[in-house]
């Protein structure tokens, strides 16, 4: 484990998450819409099934850090997942998108459920060993955060090309579909290229930092042959043993929230720019795609703002940040202080308040994900074991929160107002005016409030980089004891 990586191997390590972009965007933005408003599952259902993919992933996150941290094999501890999960994953992400025609609602329930499981799944099995390898590539606190500034900055390129495949060519306007993103013939060759995409940067990713292995941390100790009960009885104590480091279990809390906050938004998007700003599909285009350019420009900023504040004060700034950005539009519509709908002004207005959200996430993100190697690190120093695997499953949960939860919560919301559902329901004029008002109040102050539990659980989270300075220095000294 060395300071000073290649160019070369941060732009491998980081493409690698070019494929949890395109499905989290994917996952987060259309696939609520699409079996929801496209083929008429309600709301509650798609919610629960979404919601059921994620407690799965409750299990499986925390269990694929577990053995990953604990694997040995020639090529270490992480890239056998890496390397074994990228072909499932884009077989299951197509399935995801072509679900076959004339199911009963029931069936199209279970469909979904499975599907999104299954797509998880696969997810999981690369994404955790991905997000615990850029932890072990360096121990130096500047690099750290320029390596997850590389991962940030991909992921939301990906959310920049899905939107822009979506948006400018599958679900593009035309005479037959004045509104592209109901015609449900455009999902599955969308699903395709998104697939092919996940699967070649993953690849590229384990291949990029191959060079690597010999001088990552090794599972310590001596190997035991354990059974599946034995595994899941290891993961539940290392879960323990993670949830009691104080400073982890606070900035897990925090996360949750904030990763909820930004699920609801995702899996609302669309029906606010349909229904509530009235935006074509260009209007769309443009206000998806500039949040992730606010964000990539955010991430290339965040490891210079790290010297001079605290990761904790980023994650919370950013945070607070992004909520009020949130709601702030929303309140000004209501009483009549915002770009009418329609004009120009009104466009201009949204891409740039997006553009600032986006540099405000990215803020709260990559001081987040920073923080998480740092506290492992404290926790190697604690109990003499190296886990980044359980620390970042928490990670990968989180994210996750934001098409699952963040998705179902959304759901229920639909069918609490109403929400009229079905390709036919295609302009503001089809939707009561009561009912687009607790669109916008669902989707702006009520949700985005909750960011002040955010600051509060964040604000009990000590570690700083005078703490993280003696921490390593602590573990430099004990491992050349036990080398020498």
């Amino acid at each position: 484990m060395t300071s000073q990586l290649t160019l070369n191997t941060k732009f491998a390590y980081g493409i690698g998450q070019l494929a949890e972009g395109l499905k989290n965007s994917a996952l987060g933005t259309f696939v609520l819409f699409y079996y929801n408003q496209v083929l008429g599952l309600p709301g509650t259902l798609a919610g629960l099934a979404l919601a059921i993919a994620l407690f799965f992933d409750a299990f499986t996150d925390p269990f694929a850090g577990s053995i990953s941290d604990n694997w040995r094999s020639k090529m270490g501890r992480r890239h056998p997942f890496m390397y074994a999960s990228a072909l499932p994953l884009g077989i299951c992400f197509y399935l995801l998108f072509s679900p076959p025609e004339g199911l009963s609602e029931f069936n199209l329930f279970l469909w979904l459920t499975v599907t999104i499981l299954l797509t998880r799944l696969a997810m999981t099995l690369y994404h955790v060993p991905h997000i615990a390898l850029g932890a072990e590539l360096s121990t130096d606190y500047q690099e750290r955060s320029q390596i997850v500034s590389f991962r940030y900055v991909f992921g939301f390129v990906g959310y920049f090309i899905s939107y822009g495949l979506g948006f400018a060519w599958f679900f593009r306007d035309t005479a037959e579909f004045p509104n592209g993103q109901f015609n449900v013939a455009a999902y599955e060759p969308y699903s395709i290229a998104l697939a092919i995409l996940m699967v070649v940067t993953i690849v590229w990713s384990g291949v990029g930092t191959h060079h690597r292995i010999p001088y990552l941390p090794r599972a310590g100790g001596e190997y035991v042959k354990l059974s599946l009960w034995g595994v899941v009885v290891r993961m539940l104590g290392e879960i323990w043993g993670a949830m009691n480091n104080h400073s982890f279990r606070w900035l897990f809390s925090g996360a949750l929230i904030i990763f909820i906050m930004v699920g609801i938004d995702g899996a609302l998007n669309l029906y606010i720019f349909e229904y509530f700003w009235e935006l074509d599909s260009r209007a769309k285009l443009y206000v998806l795609l500039l949040y992730p350019v606010g964000i990539i420009i955010g991430s290339m900023v965040s490891p210079i703002t790290h010297r001079h504040i605290n990761k904790r004060t980023g994650v919370i700034v950013g945070a607070a940040g992004w909520a009020s950005v949130q709601i702030i539009p929303i309140l000004l519509r209501f009483f009549g202080w915002f770009p009418e709908n329609g004009t120009d002004e009104l466009v201009i207005t949204l891409v740039a308040l997006k553009i600032l959200q986006g540099f405000l996430a990215a803020q709260s993100l990559v001081s987040f994900n920073s923080m998480l190697a740092d506290i492992a690190d404290e926790h190697e120093l604690k109990t003499g074991k190296r886990q980044e695997g359980i620390f970042f499953a928490a990670a990968s949960f989180a994210t996750k929160t934001t098409s699952g939860i963040g998705s179902f919560i959304a759901g229920v919301g639909l069918d609490l107002i109403s929400w009229p559902r079905g390709a036919h329901m295609q302009s503001a004029a089809d939707i009561p005016a009561e009912t687009l008002g607790w669109l916008g109040l669902i989707y702006g102050p009520i949700v985005a409030g909750c960011a002040v539990f955010n600051v509060l659980f964040n604000l009990q989270c000590k570690m700083t980089r005078q703490d993280h300075e003696r921490v390593v220095k602590e573990l430099d000294i004990i491992r050349a004891r036990q080398g020498a």
